[in-house]
């Protein structure tokens, strides 16, 4: 009975039902197996209400709200001008200008929605200039956004942190610096080979005077990262205290880059309100689905149904990704971190395998998911930014979902890449 509910919760998602009414309905479904109605539902109730007492929870909404202030100021620019100088001479530059951009307002932001609107439109016009085609820069904007989710501070680890129960958060920011620096480069690499293939334009080094005064005009906003991270690691502050401190950061830096108006202000709070009503929601449903597959048994179940094919860790995680990839198609990066954390964790344990590796190897697969089709949200924005189709994206998205795939299979192939900070 438990696979019959299995797959009604794969039509609800099928048919376009909004994920947190499918996951509330499937825990409902579940927990009706073994409880009476009344029953079933007050505890589902309660378990709704038990997941948002958390003190870790708060860093959700303070992150989010720092990270829409800090796109009231001209960060970006300021951001897209310093990345020039880095990459900006290589052949294919302007492209690689906005993977560095991406990777360094994504960590600041820690959104890849965000991210590839803000570069994404500031870049727009300067690609166009120089005739890249608009599906080749919107594909390249869409896949470099999603690094800012694996490089902290990212709300998607503070996620995976709670769907977990145990893994510490700032263990998991230590943990992603170098695989979204991985990501980063590889993106780097595959687009300095096809800029010299095709003989791609560069942009001229501005030198060094200039070079570092960009520097200067964007350091304020990269002190947020050393703010933000430092006071977590020298154990000043933690992650939820950050955000906080983020928020008031980003509050002050936003005023003195933009100066916006009050009614700017109450724009992005409201704006930040409203989402973190969602994602709370979201995450309410999904601890108590998660609850419902614990009480049904589920994870010994699919650890069983595993066990036939291997107990070997790395064919145990080569096995997860594909399965990850396909969820990440259909299914959006927070529920299907709340959802698929607590049914392969307990695997993940007993096998010996380190729950902060696997939370990288998970958020960097499912960051794919975010640029593919038909639920991609990271590629919808970019497509309509850069004022293109998603098919003609996909076209070009093709060999960087290679690129992409080679860079998840050295994080998962070495462990070190995510453990070697810690």
């Amino acid at each position: 009975m438990e696979y019959v509910i299995l797959l009604i919760f794969v039509l609800m998602l099928a048919i376009g039902l909004p994920v947190v009414f499918t996951l509330g309905i499937t825990a409902v479904l579940l927990l009706l197996l073994y409880l009476q109605a009344d029953i079933a539902l007050a505890a589902i109730a309660q378990r709704m209400v038990t997941a948002m007492d958390s003190f870790s929870l708060m860093a959700i909404p303070f992150f989010i709200l720092a990270g829409n202030l800090m796109n009231l100021g001209d960060i970006a620019q300021r951001i897209i001008r310093l990345a020039n100088c880095f990459v900006g001479f290589l052949p294919g530059g302007a492209l690689m200008v906005n993977v560095v951009a991406n990777m360094i307002f994504g960590s600041i932001s820690g959104s890849a929605v965000a991210s590839a609107s803000a570069i994404g439109a500031m870049m727009r016009e300067e690609l166009e200039q120089k005739n890249y085609l608009p599906a080749l820069s919107a594909a390249v904007n869409a896949a470099a956004s999603t690094t800012g989710l694996i490089i902290p501070p990212s709300n998607v680890l503070i996620v995976y942190s709670l769907a977990s129960g145990s893994v510490s958060i700032s263990q998991l920011f230590l943990a992603g610096y170098l695989p979204g620096l991985l990501v980063g480069c590889c993106l780097l690499a595959f687009l300095l080979v096809v800029g010299q293939l095709r003989q791609y334009p560069t942009i001229p080094f501005p030198g060094f005077g200039m070079a570092f005064r960009y520097l200067l005009h964007a350091l304020p906003a990269l002190l947020m990262i050393v703010l933000v991270m430092g006071g977590i690691l020298l154990g000043i502050f933690t992650a939820t205290e950050a955000s906080v401190i983020a928020v008031v950061y980003a509050a002050g830096l936003s005023y003195y880059y933009a100066r916006p108006s009050w009614a700017a202000y109450a724009r992005v709070i409201t704006h930040s309100a409203v989402v973190t009503g969602q994602v709370t929601f979201l995450i309410a449903a999904s601890m108590a689905l998660s609850w419902s597959i614990n009480i049904a048994n589920l994870p010994e179940t699919i650890h069983e149904l595993i066990r036939t094919f291997t107990q070997d860790k790395l064919t145990f995680l080569l096995i997860i990704n594909i399965l990850l990839l396909l969820i990440g198609i259909f299914m959006d990066m927070t529920p299907a971190i709340l959802v698929f954390t607590p049914i392969f964790l307990p695997i993940v344990l007993q096998l010996g395998i380190n729950p902060i590796h696997f939370g990288i190897v998970m958020i960097t697969n499912l960051c794919i998911g975010l640029c593919t089709p038909p639920v991609g949200t990271v590629l919808f924005v970019s497509a309509g930014t850069f004022r293109t189709d998603a098919v003609s994206m996909v076209k070009q998205l093709l060999p960087i979902y290679g690129v992409l795939l080679v860079a998840l299979l050295l994080i998962t192939l070495f462990p070190q890449i995510s453990l070697a900070l810690l």
